[in-house]
Formats: C-alpha cells, sequence, structure tokens
C-alpha cells in the first residue's frame, strides 16, 4: 500500500512535475507569448502615433500652402483690377498681404521675362531673375507649388548669380500666372519659408517621437527635424514610399528601411492639395525601449516555480499596465492633436484680416476675433447674419451677387463699404471661395481686407490730380508737357493765346512751337547727367507771338520722372521777358552815360587841382620869404603873411586831397601790396604826430599786442588812414585830453586798430554819412574841420584792402573809429577802380 502510494506520490510528483512543466512550460509560453504580444504593441502604438503626427504635420503643410494660395489669388484678383501699372502701390499692397503670413518670406510680381514689377521687399525690384532655375510657369489663370530652391530670397535668383549667399537656407516657391494691366501676363510669385514649417514639426513632435520629414512628391527633401540629416534638397528615391507605396495610397505606415539606419517605424500621408508628403520615422530601438525595459521582470518572474502563478499574474498585470500605458498615449496623442486644432483656431483668429465662412445663401457661420469691431455684441451679433445686410445699402447687391450658386469663377471680389460698431463708414475688399461638397456648393469661405486708408488716398490722389490741371490751366505762363518721343500730351490755356494754335490741333503731334524734336530726344548719359543736376534745364531765345511780333522768352525745361526711373517727357513753361529786357537795355545805355560823366568830373577835377598847386605853390613860398624878412616887423609877418600861408596851408591840402579822390577814381592810382607789421606801420605814423600832440598838451596812448600783425597792404596808403583818423582825434580832442590807439587780433582772422578820443562826437543819425565825400559832421562845421574828404579817402582805401572803417559814439563824450583789415594772402599788386 506504501508502495501504492509511493507510487501514487510518484505520479503525484510526476504529475505534479509535469504539471509543474507543464505550467512552467505554460508560464514560458505565456511569457515570451506576452512579450511578443507588448513588442507587437509597442511598435503598433509608436505606428499609430506616427500616422497621427504625419496627419497633424500634413494639414498644417496644407494649410500653410492653401493660406499663400488664397493670398495670391487675392493679389491677382486685386492687381488686375489695376487700370495701369503701378509699382509703389503694388509694393503696398504685396507688402500689406505679407503683413499677416509670417510663413512668408515675400511676395514679388514679374513679368513674363523674369523682370521684378513689384515685391514686398523695395531692394528686389528691377532685378531680373532666370525661370529657369525657378521651375516651369503654371498655365494661365493657376497655381504651382515649384521645386524647393536654395537662397534667401529673389536676389538669390538673379540671372547674375552664380550661387546662393546663404548656405543652408531655402525657400519653397509658389507661383500663379494671371493677367494684368493691358493684357500682359504677370507671375505672382510667394517664397514660403521652409524654416517656419519646420519649426512647427518640432515643436509638434517631442524627443521620444523621432523625426519628421516634409519632401514633394518626386521625393526631394524639403525640411526636417533632425540636423544630422543630408540639407534639404536631396532626393530620396531609394526610399520605400517613394518607390513601393506611392501613388497607389496616399497615407500609411511600415516597419522597415527610412532615411535613417536600421530598421525604421515609418508613417507617411500626402497632401489632400499639394504634391508634399509628411514622413514620421522613429528607429524600432527607440520604439521598443519601453519594452526591452520590461523583459528583465519577465525573465525574474519566471525564475522560480513557486512565484510562476505569482509572476504569471504580475506579468498580467503588467501587460494590462503597458496596454493602459499605450492606451493612455494614445489619448495624450489626441489631446496634442486637439490642442494644436485649438491653437491653429487661435492663430486664425488672431490674423488682423476679417476672415468668415457662410452658408450657400450667405449667412455667417463662422467668424474671427477681428469680427467683433463690426457689431456691438462682438461675434455673436455677426453669427447667423446675411453678409449683406452688414454692408451699405448702394452696396448689397454687389456682395449679394458673391453668393449666385450659378457663377463658376473660382475666386470672387468686390469692393464694398460698411459701418464698424463704432459707427464710422469703412472701405472692405471683399474675396470670397465656393466650398463644395458631393458635387454641389455648400458654402463659402472668405476674408474682408479695410482697405479704407488706400481708398481715402485714391480718392485724396483725384483731387489733387484735378487741382493741379486747374493750376496748370489757369497758370499765365504759357506750358507745355511733351513725352519721350517728343509728342504734345496737353498744353494750358497760356500756351494757346501765346502761340495761336489750338491744343486740339497740336496734341499728339511733333513738337513745333518754340523748341525743336531735337532738343526733346537727349541720349541716356546725357538725360541721366541732367537729372542728377536737378532735372531742370533754362536758356533764352526769340520766339515769335501769335500777333508777329519777336519776343524774349525765358525756357524753362523740367525732366519729368517716369515709373522705372526714366524720363517719362519734359515739362516746359515760356516767359516773356522782353519788357524786362528792354528796361535792361535801357539801363545798361544810363549806366555807360553815367559812368562817362563820373569820368569826365573826375579828369576835370584831376586837371583842376594840377592847375591849383602852381598858384598855390608861389603864394606859399612869398608868404614865407614875407615871414622870414619881417622878422623885424612882427606886426607885418604874424599878421598878413602868417594869414596868407595859414589860408594857403589849407588850400594845398584840399587840392591834395582832390588828387588822391581823383588818383583812386581814375583806375591810376595803384596799391602796390606787401606783408607788413602793421604794428610798425601805427608807431611810424604816431610819431610824426608827436609834435602835435606836444602843441596841444594832450596825452597820446598807444596799445600794441606782443604778436605781431602781419598783413598785406599798400604801407603809404595804410599810414595815410591811420594818419587821417588819428589827426581828426588830435584835432577834435580838447587840450590836455587822452587819446588811445590800440590793436588786436579778431577771432576771424582779422587785424582791427581803433582810434579813440574825447571830443565832441558824432550824432547818430551822421555816423555813416561823415565818410561822404564833401561831408562833415555838424559838430565841426565851425571851421575846425577840413574839407570833408579824408574819411572818405579812407574808406576808399580800405575798400580797395578788402577791408573797412566804421565809427561809433563812446560812452561819456567822444567817438571811436574801428580799421579792420583782414589777415589773409593776395596779389603783391591790386588795381581797384571805384566809383564815387
Amino acid at each position: 500500500m506504501h508502495a501504492a502510494h509511493t507510487r501514487q506520490r510518484g505520479r503525484a510528483l510526476v504529475l505534479v512535475q509535469m504539471l509543474s512543466g507543464l505550467l512552467a512550460l505554460g508560464v514560458v509560453v505565456a511569457l515570451l507569448a506576452l512579450a511578443e504580444y507588448q513588442r507587437r504593441a509597442a511598435l503598433e502604438a509608436a505606428g499609430e502615433r506616427g500616422e497621427l503626427m504625419a496627419r497633424v504635420l500634413e494639414d498644417h503643410a496644407t494649410r500653410v500652402v492653401e493660406s499663400a494660395s488664397l493670398t495670391l489669388r487675392t493679389l491677382a484678383e486685386s492687381m488686375a483690377q489695376q487700370p495701369q501699372v503701378e509699382p509703389a502701390r503694388q509694393q503696398a499692397l504685396l507688402t500689406q498681404a505679407l503683413a499677416g503670413l509670417p510663413f512668408l518670406r515675400g511676395v514679388a510680381v514679374l513679368d513674363a521675362q523674369g523682370q521684378v514689377l513689384a515685391s514686398s521687399s523695395a531692394a528686389e525690384q528691377g532685378l531680373r531673375l532666370d525661370l529657369g532655375r525657378i521651375g516651369r510657369p503654371p498655365a494661365s489663370a493657376r497655381e504651382m507649388l515649384l521645386p524647393l530652391l536654395p537662397g534667401r530670397g529673389l536676389a538669390d535668383l538673379r540671372t547674375d548669380a552664380a550661387s546662393p549667399r546663404a548656405a543652408g537656407v531655402n525657400m519653397l516657391p509658389l507661383m500663379r500666372r494671371m493677367t494684368g494691366p493691358a493684357g500682359k501676363e504677370w507671375l505672382l510669385l510667394a517664397m514660403i519659408n521652409p524654416g517656419a514649417l519646420a519649426n512647427y514639426q518640432q515643436i509638434a513632435l517631442s524627443d521620444d517621437d523621432g523625426i519628421a520629414l516634409l519632401a514633394s512628391y518626386d521625393g526631394v527633401l524639403i525640411t526636417t527635424t533632425d540636423p544630422a540629416l543630408p540639407a534639404p534638397g536631396r532626393r530620396f528615391a531609394e526610399h520605400p514610399v517613394f518607390s513601393h507605396w506611392l501613388p497607389a495610397r496616399e497615407w500609411g505606415g511600415y516597419i522597415g528601411q527610412g532615411v535613417l539606419p536600421g530598421p525604421q517605424v515609418v508613417a507617411f500621408r500626402v497632401s489632400r492639395s499639394r504634391p508634399l508628403v509628411v514622413l514620421i520615422e522613429q528607429s524600432e530601438a527607440a520604439a521598443l525601449q519601453r519594452w526591452r525595459a520590461s523583459l528583465p521582470w519577465l525573465a525574474g518572474l519566471g525564475a522560480g516555480a513557486l512565484l510562476l502563478i505569482g509572476c504569471a499574474a504580475t506579468v498580467l498585470l503588467r501587460a494590462m499596465r503597458a496596454r493602459e500605458n499605450s492606451r493612455q498615449a494614445l489619448d495624450r496623442a489626441h489631446e496634442q492633436v486637439a490642442l494644436r486644432e485649438r491653437e491653429l483656431s487661435v492663430v486664425l483668429k488672431s490674423v488682423q484680416e476679417l476672415i468668415f465662412r457662410t452658408d450657400v445663401d450667405g449667412v455667417v457661420t463662422f467668424v474671427n476675433a477681428p469680427w467683433g469691431a463690426m457689431s456691438r455684441r462682438g461675434e455673436a451679433g455677426v453669427l447667423g447674419r446675411n453678409l449683406a445686410s452688414m454692408v451699405a445699402g448702394a452696396d448689397r447687391e454687389r456682395i449679394a451677387a458673391l453668393f449666385r450658386p450659378d457663377d463658376r469663377a473660382g475666386v470672387r471680389g468686390v469692393e464694398v463699404s460698411a459701418r464698424t460698431a463704432d459707427g464710422r463708414l469703412h472701405r472692405f475688399a471683399v474675396s470670397v471661395v465656393p466650398l463644395h461638397g458631393r458635387g454641389r456648393v455648400v458654402g463659402f469661405a472668405g476674408s474682408a481686407v479695410d482697405v479704407t486708408e488706400r481708398y481715402v488716398a485714391q480718392q485724396k490722389l483725384q483731387h489733387q490730380l484735378a487741382f493741379t490741371g486747374l493750376l496748370l490751366e489757369i497758370s499765365p505762363l504759357p506750358t507745355a508737357m511733351f513725352d519721350a518721343q517728343g509728342l504734345y500730351v496737353t498744353v494750358n490755356q497760356a500756351w494757346e493765346d501765346f502761340s495761336g494754335l489750338s491744343r486740339a490741333d497740336v496734341i499728339g503731334t511733333e513738337v513745333g512751337f518754340a523748341l525743336r524734336p531735337e532738343e526733346l530726344r537727349l541720349p541716356a548719359g546725357q538725360a541721366a547727367r541732367w537729372m542728377a543736376q536737378g532735372g531742370r534745364q533754362r536758356h533764352e531765345t526769340r520766339v515769335r507771338h501769335r500777333d508777329g511780333s519777336l519776343r524774349d522768352i525765358v525756357i524753362t525745361q523740367v525732366l519729368v520722372p517716369g515709373e522705372r526711373g526714366d524720363t517719362a517727357g519734359t515739362l516746359c513753361t515760356l516767359m516773356d521777358v522782353s519788357e524786362f529786357r528792354d528796361a535792361e537795355r535801357a539801363t545798361r545805355e544810363a549806366r555807360d552815360v553815367a559812368e562817362e560823366a563820373s569820368r569826365s568830373k573826375s579828369e576835370f577835377v584831376a586837371n583842376i587841382s594840377h592847375e591849383l598847386r602852381t598858384p598855390l605853390q608861389s603864394i606859399l613860398g612869398f608868404s614865407e620869404l614875407g615871414q622870414a624878412r619881417g622878422c623885424n616887423q612882427p606886426r607885418m609877418a604874424a599878421g598878413m603873411f602868417a594869414d596868407i600861408h595859414a589860408s594857403g596851408q589849407r588850400m594845398l591840402a584840399l587840392v591834395n586831397d582832390l588828387l588822391d579822390v581823383s588818383k583812386i577814381e581814375s583806375s591810376v592810382g595803384t596799391f602796390d601790396l606787401e606783408r607788413c607789421d602793421l604794428r610798425g606801420l601805427v608807431q611810424s605814423v604816431l610819431r610824426e604826430l608827436e609834435p602835435l600832440v606836444t602843441r596841444r598838451r594832450q596825452q597820446l596812448v598807444l596799445q600794441l599786442p606782443d604778436e605781431p600783425l602781419s598783413a598785406r597792404v599798400d604801407p603809404q596808403r595804410f599810414q595815410q588812414v591811420i594818419r587821417n583818423v588819428t589827426a581828426n582825434a588830435i584835432k577834435f580832442s580838447p587840450e590836455g585830453g587822452r587819446i588811445e590807439v590800440s590793436a588786436e587780433l579778431l577771432p576771424p582772422g582779422e587785424a582791427r586798430i581803433s582810434v579813440r578820443d574825447r571830443g565832441p562826437g558824432i550824432p547818430e543819425a551822421e555816423i555813416e554819412k561823415v565818410f561822404d565825400a564833401f561831408v562833415q559832421s555838424s559838430k565841426t562845421k565851425d571851421g575846425s574841420g577840413g574839407t570833408g574828404l579824408g574819411l572818405a579817402i579812407c574808406r576808399k582805401i580800405m575798400t580797395v584792402h578788402d577791408g573797412s572803417i566804421h565809427a561809433e559814439n563812446r560812452a561819456g563824450g567822444g567817438a571811436v573809429f574801428h580799421i579792420q583789415l583782414p589777415v589773409r594772402v593776395r596779389e603783391d599788386t591790386a588795381l581797384d577802380s571805384l566809383v564815387m
């Protein structure tokens, strides 16, 4: 029985062993199965996260390109309505469109040859681009996303640019063909910044989610979040997404070859409207990192048979926890997607343009934040209202026409007026695009841009042009405008009255009145020089008036700059100066007569002065002889001969003064200039006058600087000035008085000599008159004065020296005379003729 029991236990042991073994084998198998399950779950979760992120990033990239596309369509509509090419206006429009789109580097308008007509960057205007480098333009009224280009802006696409200046910087061009003014074919070019897409990818992806790539449909890399990858522009033709999956599937995922080495968890999604592909790659090792971290736990749980069930339960619990973590990660991914969508909604609402969506009848169903300014109740006051009801009554039919279901136009636009919440009337450019669903229009999406300032500016410009035309018409000067080919563009009424021609007969014809056609056809170099000098030219000629008389005419020509910096034409005015020229000729004849009379007078004074000197010498000689011989008869010597001698001396001084004036005026007097120290000349004169000072018991004070006063003067003439002024001070100062002579160097580079006295002074009204010929001060006409020529001669001498002499009264009585002389280099001999 024991044996049976033993056998039973053995069988039980065997059974237990078998059961243990089976259980252990089952646990091991279960653990292996669980490990494999977790591995697949981790890879599936990574694939789901990748597909979700691919969808988010594809949606963002598509929105960016569609926003740029909407901007180009809006700009094309606005520019197509312009009557003519206006680069300044187009540049302002492009700059305004760029303001709310941070993902655009720039927007430009090109002609069919690649010439930049207008750009959001003023520095790019006028560049010629290599269209072959950019890519094949789209068909008319269509747009195309072109291949990635290296460079930062249009300057890197010039025809003469060998390579982009900014290494590693790229741009994604979006081009639209349109018809501009006058039916010209234009290209609208928007440069999308791939860096903006990369920044959003970097923000959306966490470090554990791998890398994101944006490529073109043919596999050219546009942007990536991994700086270690090859630079954008490389083609991944061998990548399975481009070689196997596309174009059969537009989204999906797999585990296998990717951009990075080794097995990758790859998810991709093709843009719903653009040739773009978003790829999310995560290495298989990174996706299984959490799973590998759980393997030691599974191995530990299977190490002991006694803890096999507990280990199995723990493994199951961990498996459930791992799945729960996967589900939580998936929920977090959904939350991130929802957060990104809310952020995009906030960005959309923060755009300054009025963005809206309506149903098929034009009833507003969605608006962004700026619409709050249209109603006192904010955005809620706009939702549910018909868009036509919010505009001015005169524009309601025009706004309602945008929502006609039979209209096949893609983008519809119109300008209307509407009042905002503050009651002010604004001007808006409204554009809408129909939204299609199931083959029919289900609603409209659009935007409204406030163009009030532009509208007001246009109105002001029209008024200004009308005002300018009125000014031109009422101008008393005959005025005409010619184009660059020398054809009349317009003339005013004064021109018609002067020429006798009708504007209807001359406009559009070649210039032929007062000017010759060849005078208006300037070479390019001469026109540029003329423009650099102010664009104005004036000359005088003689033109026949409508009455048949010849008139002296001053013709003024002004170049009118064109839109591209060239010359658009010439504005010409005619000024009749016939009366002025007649008066000028009469004045010239009168001046010649006056000069001839002055010369005759000077010659007469010189001749009569020479004739007077001969008898005066005899009178003075005999008076001196009489004084010498009548020494024994004091009454005769001191009375009669002394009076005769004194009168002769005064007469001789008068004659000498007249001779000085005559020499200066008759161009006979020559001034020999030499560099002299003025201090020595002044001291020499004062030494001559010492006997006179002593006789009148006066005090003569001299103050000279230590440094030399060097100037170029005629020594004799300069001493004559000092002698006359100092002699007058001695003559008119009282006996025992004080006379001060000083010299100094002024900052402007002039030397000044001042003579001060305590005489009777000069009346204020006569301070300037005393320097005229034959004029004396009213205070010295008692016989103490001279001939009235001394100060006039002094001023003439100082004028020849480019100097000056003036007088002023001193406080307490007396006068001071200032003699100023420039200290500079002149010619050794100066011949100046002065007219009295």
